[in-house]
């Protein structure tokens, strides 16, 4: 890894090259490369040397090829707001920042679906489909873009009944390095043609290419859609509920796990008057017999657990304000403590291991002595840590780093993932091996250097040196 300070200069007939290209929309300005070097991670910023504004496919592929020829790392950038360092540019190169590329290309109601730019952001097309009866149920919190969300295979808090990206991407268009663009996949719903490179580049978190164009799932809005939230006296019987409710097919759209410390920040952060206490956020879609049944199955199964204080959210605005709140755990994770960062983690386990995965972390937790929130998308075995971590106090990175290798290496070992959707950047290189094999890793190793032979693309992210 280069120190930034160690860095070659671009070469001048790049810059001359893009400049013709991209004119203004090349930047080179401190305050536009201090912005594109870094992320809602706790590494520190690593700037790129410049900052591309493409607003094609076309204009990607001629900067891919200029940064080729002059062997320059490229690094894509959608909103900034990953969590494992995917956009800071440990080797300088060029920023592909694609929110200039943000236009809803078509969508095709009668076929549920949607042929987005790489820029546009998931609120976007929520308000383009207004009226349509569609909806997109991805939700991961940050107004993401989709190219980032496909990039890294987001998921969020729809996704035990609707799926990640991965269910839910049908064709992308790509860039590689050498500045080739490809389509894989057509609109069709299934095809048995050759290898499947759509689900090669979902995931791929910007090392093989650079997303321009995604064609989306679309998914009916439910009739009916009711929120409600339980109250228990642990975290474990929170988690036992939820275990049950799913096992017995109940099928919820959303289930959020928050523990007490969670509450506390979110009462703190968003004035909420909720009891400080581990709950369960649930929320129900059918029609209105079917989410009245959904909802009486699972506040029996949590009233065997110890759930209490069963309430419903059932107007649009009282359940904005309860997701709302949960999508801001973030950040009122970040306001527990001036000066602090948040090494923000997850990992996803079989969802029978998931009390006994919480359970050991919650110990682990106590024993770290640092203000951590716990959280998840615990419908699909999937749940966070938020570790309130003061850069400049003594060990305290050292203590967040170790509990987070604890909990990979915990997940690893019940048959579980270092990663449920924040992905792997720069911040998991180390447990790829450990959960795949080294075979496994040769194999991705070797279709990155098929695809990427001179390693321009992100480079230093997803594939170990």
């Amino acid at each position: 890894m280069n120190a930034p300070d160690a860095r070659r200069p671009l070469p001048a007939p790049l810059l001359e090259g893009l400049r013709r290209v991209l004119g203004e929309r090349l930047s080179t300005g401190a305050s536009v490369l201090a912005q594109h070097g870094r992320d809602e991670s706790a590494f520190a910023p690593m700037a790129p040397d410049a900052v591309a504004f493409p607003n094609s496919t076309e204009e990607v592929a001629v900067i891919a090829r200029l940064c080729h020829a002059h062997d320059v790392p490229m690094i894509p950038y959608g909103v900034g707001s990953s969590v494992e360092g995917h956009v800071l540019a440990l080797k300088g190169g060029v920023s592909i920042d694609l929110a200039q590329m943000n236009r809803i290309v078509e969508v095709h109601a009668d076929d549920l679906d949607v042929v987005v730019e790489a820029g546009v952001t998931r609120k976007q097309l929520d308000a383009e489909l207004k009226g349509t009866g569609l909806f997109f149920p991805l939700d991961p919190g940050a107004d993401a873009s989709f190219g980032g969300m496909t990039a890294t295979r987001a998921s969020g808090t729809n996704a035990v009944r609707y799926g990640t990206m991965r269910e839910n991407v049908l064709a992308l268009t790509v860039v590689l390095a050498d500045g080739t663009a490809l389509k894989t996949g057509t609109r069709a719903r299934k095809s048995s043609a050759g290898y499947d490179l759509t689900r090669l580049f979902v995931g791929s978190e910007g090392t093989l290419g650079i997303v321009t164009e995604v064609t989306l799932r679309l998914h009916p809005q439910p009739e009916a859609v009711s929120a409600a939230t339980c109250q228990f006296p642990t975290v474990r019987e929170a988690v036992e509920t939820v275990i049950q409710t799913i096992q017995l097919g109940v099928p919820i759209a959303r289930c959020e796990l928050l523990d007490a410390a969670s509450i506390r920040a979110i009462n703190r952060h968003s004035r909420l008057g909720l009891e400080e206490t581990p709950m369960l956020f649930f929320e129900f879609h059918g029609s209105p017999s079917a989410v009245a049944e959904q909802a009486e199955t699972v506040q029996a199964i949590a009233a065997d657990h110890g759930g209490t204080g069963f309430e419903w959210s059932a107007t649009p605005e009282e359940r904005t304000r309860l997701w709302t709140a949960r999508h801001n755990c973030y950040f009122a994770c970040l306001n527990l403590r001036p000066n602090a960062r948040v090494v923000s983690t997850d990992v996803c386990v079989p969802l029978s291991r998931l009390a006994d995965c919480i359970a050991a972390t919650e110990a682990d937790v106590q024993a770290s002595g640092l203000p951590i929130i716990l959280l998840g998308h615990v419908g699909d075995g999937n749940f966070h840590l938020g570790i309130n971590v003061d850069p400049a106090a003594h060990g305290e990175m050292e203590r967040a780093e170790d509990l987070n290798r604890r909990l990979v290496s915990r997940a690893i070992e019940m048959g579980g993932t270092s990663t449920g959707e924040h992905g792997i950047g720069m911040g998991k290189l180390e447990f790829l091996e450990a959960e795949h094999g080294a075979a496994a890793v040769a194999t991705m190793r070797a279709i990155k250097r098929a695809l990427d032979p001179k390693g321009l693309m992100n480079p230093g992210k997803v594939i170990p040196a």
